[in-house]
């Protein structure tokens, strides 16, 4: 059996933050003209496998955290197929956090579906895997729900997230990718209930990608699912993870399957679901982002290894002519990335594998300009 296994379905893998930064865009051009001073620290701890991460419109950086996985099995339903499979789940233990300019973490909503892996894949664990602002309103993807995950009575969807902490499912995501199959899905490693790692807002929308199917897919606030691009159709197994947008057309880094041998890509998805290749040469992408200069940042989960390796992980800036610049590296299996409203840089680190339980940080990097040195520090 083929070893394709995907990150999330394996789940490998200024009281406002009132930021106050003299002239917003000197750092991020200084980065453009290759003089800025790139710092990095620890910024806050505590997180159970920490993916996608967002601020909110109270200044507050918000996690979804994959969790802690759970001891129920799939159940009566189709299991995810070994290696991979069969999964354990709980209704219960994952949770979104948020972190506030001091670095102290609350919780913001408790007791969410949380899923692992069969032991022979090192029990990885999946939960929530993003969350976007629509307004005020805080929505949410699950990851780690669904039967086949050991979650039967709750499946993947977009959730709405109440002031007080309470949540109700919007749009079932588990029946839309049952009842509307993609063209080339994987059948060593198939999820029934899908793993949705990345959602962004785009309009007052939510569009979301899903890694095993392939696929990127709408879904509006009163529930309404449509697709916008089978990717699979195009471009087989190739494990999408994560979107941004940008001028006008979706951005998408794919994970791809291991081993893996450096041949992830960014895609260009137009609004009417048209692929092209944009970018090459990366590895394990698991973070998009663009600066307000147009510049590409690229999370790479590993770099220089065919499986996630702790320590390898960094981030590239791609400038709009091309070149491309190693921001910071080192990380250990970091999972997603954002930027602040201090136009800082902030990376989920180890998002998944040891230290697991509360093991899991942000990373916050900081671009300063410095046009003695006129160097860039990592």
């Amino acid at each position: 059996m083929k070893q394709k296994i995907i990150f999330q379905s394996a789940a490998i893998f200024c009281s406002m933050f009132f930021f106050i930064s003299c002239h917003v865009d000197t750092p991020l051009s200084c980065i453009a003209n290759n003089t800025a001073v790139i710092t990095s620290k620890i910024f806050a701890t505590g997180l159970n496998n920490p993916r996608s991460l967002k601020f909110g419109p109270d200044g507050y950086l918000y996690v979804a955290e994959g969790g802690i996985g759970g001891t129920n099995p799939a159940g009566t339903c189709t299991p995810v197929p070994p290696p991979v499979g069969p999964y354990m789940g709980s209704n219960n233990g994952s949770r979104i956090s948020k972190i506030n300019h001091n670095g102290v973490v609350t919780t913001v909503v408790a007791n969410l579906p949380s899923s692992q892996t069969a032991p022979s894949q090192g029990s990885l664990v999946s939960g929530v895997g993003d969350i976007s602002f629509v307004g005020n309103t805080l929505y949410a993807v699950l990851s780690g729900a669904g039967c086949s995950h050991g979650v039967s009575s709750i499946p993947n969807g977009v959730i709405k997230v109440a002031p007080n902490g309470t949540w109700s499912m919007i749009a079932n995501l588990s029946a839309y990718q049952m009842s509307h199959p993609v063209a080339n899905p994987e059948p060593d490693d198939f999820e029934p209930d899908g793993t949705w790692y990345s959602m962004i807002n785009v309009g007052g929308s939510l569009f979301a990608i899903e890694p095993n199917h392939g696929e990127l897919d709408k879904i509006t606030t009163n529930g309404t699912i449509s697709r916008i691009s089978d990717i699979s159709a195009s471009l087989g197994h190739i494990v999408p993870t994560v979107v941004a947008f940008h001028d006008n057309n979706f951005y998408v880094g794919n994970l791809s399957v291991f081993p893996a041998t450096g041949n992830s890509k960014i895609y260009k998805i137009t609004p009417n679901g048209t692929v092209s290749v944009f970018a090459t040469g990366f590895n394990m992408i698991l973070g998009v982002a663009f600066d307000q200069l147009g510049g590409l940042y690229v999370l790479e989960n590993t770099t220089g290894n065919p499986f996630p390796t702790p320590g390898t992980g960094d981030v590239v800036r791609v400038d709009p002519s091309g070149s491309r610049r190693v921001i910071i590296s080192g990380l250990n299996l970091p999972t997603g990335m954002t930027f602040g409203p201090d136009n800082k840089l902030y990376v989920s680190n180890w998002g998944f594998g040891p230290p697991a339980i509360g093991g899991g940080q942000i990373i916050q990097i900081s671009f300063d300009c410095d046009q003695v040195k006129g160097v860039v520090q990592n």
